[in-house]
């Protein structure tokens, strides 16, 4: 770690430089980034703008621009590998059906204008790689198979960065959640760090070194990353708001709010008239969760208003739109212990939830940990139901979060009831499983860490030094937590 450590913040004061090499096209304020391809002039620099949009996450943009391209010039099969590529999320989600649809129907098309290079080429075969078995194989088999043409790709043509950038955030999209070695984020990291003096103001990189290094042990690592990339691309609303996932596993309350106030404001000057961009309820959830960390209910509640006014989202097949929707009110009455209100809560409409269950499921919890703890048996059966059917229709990551929210709310109906040997059962197991799996990046944390409500239950049942241990371990992973300091707090003073 320590050589991770130097080599970034050796590398810090180049995230500052500017260089306006030849070979790069000032794409204004959404960073600077070149990948040659033999497509004519025009197409090249729209090629460009799209690849700069797409280091930030922005795919319906960077999907325009690689469409525009191929409009520029008829020859130029790398912009329909564009189109292919803004349809892949490699670590956010698998490809929408629809999605899915598109990108194989541009990776063919790719392929069948070909290009003039064997290096373009590659490109090419390597994202048919990912969609060409789409009907048979998992996206996590076929994300795998990518990321072994990706790296063949870069070894094959080490002067090209773009392939080498490109490679490893396909490492990001098949690192293992239950690795605690980071053994896939470090190798993307490797790769990042060796080009960064060469590309100081590339927006990929700096965006994937803080995706490497989102991690409770790793984040100080990126927060050189962190305080560059909204610098290297400040209209992108992503560019914007990532670096507060670093801010966030540190406890700079302050940076990120400032950084998402600004992503916010972005964000809703480039949505569709009537709709509410899906980056701005990101933003507002990681907002709202830094808002409550500082005691700032009252721009906390504002922002749970906004979101119940939310009518539409301007890409409503995003799934960080529905997770801040359900998120926000859960976090927003949790964390103020407001037990009636959590209970109280309803699942919010115009919400398609059966494409996003475990968003769902945030509500459920709510309802089920406010029910219990204010007495209400019925509403806490009820939301454990409904967390119950959710968890049967998910595996893998998202199927452990809503065990975890399941078995918790099964511990303090258990406390409520005065069977606290179960209770606590219960509650350890929650705990046990959320320390196998990590925070997915599209939240800043749990609605309530398990490990937070196990600390709480240790100190009502008297094992104060328990409960101790337990909120401090939860303030080792996540620094300056509001209620797992006053827990913390009560347990050392008793």
């Amino acid at each position: 770690m320590r050589t991770f450590l130097a080599l970034l913040f050796l590398a810090a004061p180049l995230f500052a430089q500017h260089d306006h090499s030849d070979h790069q096209h000032d794409l204004g304020n959404i960073g600077k980034v070149h990948l040659a391809t033999t497509c004519n002039e025009p197409a090249q620099a729209e090629f460009d703008r799209g690849v700069a949009l797409m280091h930030s996450f922005w795919y319906a943009e960077a999907e325009k621009a690689f469409r525009n391209a191929a409009s520029m010039d008829a020859e130029c099969g790398m912009a329909w590998w564009g189109v292919a590529m803004a349809n892949v999320h490699p670590v956010w989600q698998p490809p929408t059906p629809a999605e899915l649809k598109t990108g194989k129907a541009a990776a063919e098309k790719a392929a069948g204008v070909s290009a003039k290079s064997d290096r373009e080429k590659a490109y090419i075969l390597a994202i048919n790689t990912y969609f060409a078995n789409a009907d048979t194989l998992d996206h996590a088999t076929r994300m795998r198979a990518y990321e072994t043409a990706m790296a063949k790709l870069e070894a094959d043509n080490p002067a090209d960065h773009e392939a080498a950038i490109f490679h490893a955030l396909s490492l990001l999209g098949i690192a293992d959640p239950k690795d605690k070695t980071y053994a896939k984020q470090k190798q993307a990291a490797a790769i990042l760090n060796r080009l960064l003096p060469e590309e100081p103001n590339h927006p990929g990189i700096a965006h994937y070194l803080i995706h490497s290094f989102d991690y409770p042990e790793l984040a100080e690592l990126a927060l050189p990353a962190a305080r560059a990339y909204a610098k290297i691309a400040p209209g992108a609303p992503h560019a914007l708001h990532m670096p507060s996932h670093i801010f966030t596993r540190l406890g700079l309350w302050d940076e990120s709010i400032a950084s998402n106030l600004a992503s916010a404001k972005v964000a809703r000057e480039h949505a569709a008239a009537g709709s509410t961009a899906f980056d701005e309820l990101h933003a507002i959830d990681y907002l709202v969760y830094a808002y409550l960390q500082e005691g700032r209910d009252d721009e906390a509640r504002a922002l749970v208003e906004k979101t119940k006014s939310v009518k539409s989202v301007d890409n409503p097949s995003n799934f960080a739109g529905a997770y801040a929707i359900s998120a926000v009110p859960a976090r927003f009455a949790l964390e103020r212990r407001q037990w009636k209100e959590a209970a109280a809560l309803t699942v919010p409409t115009g919400v398609a939830w059966d494409k996003f269950p475990y968003a769902e499921a945030n509500i459920h919890f709510a309802r089920a940990i406010g029910a219990a703890r204010s007495g209400d048996t019925k509403v806490a059966m009820d939301a454990v139901a409904h967390l119950s059917t959710i968890r049967k229709t998910l595996d893998g990551y998202w199927g452990d979060q809503v065990e975890i929210q399941r078995l918790a709310a099964l511990a303090w109906m258990a406390h409520a009831s005065g069977s606290d040997v179960d209770a606590l059962k219960l509650m350890h197991q929650a705990a046990d499983l959320e320390a196998t799996t990590e925070k997915h990046p599209v939240t800043p944390g749990a609605i309530i860490p398990a490990r937070e409500l196990l600390a709480e239950m240790l100190l009502d049942v008297g094992q104060k030094e328990e409960a101790h241990a337990a909120a401090e371990r939860v303030l080792k992973d996540a620094p300056g937590r509001r209620n797992a300091m006053m827990i913390a707090k009560r347990s050392a003073s008793q």
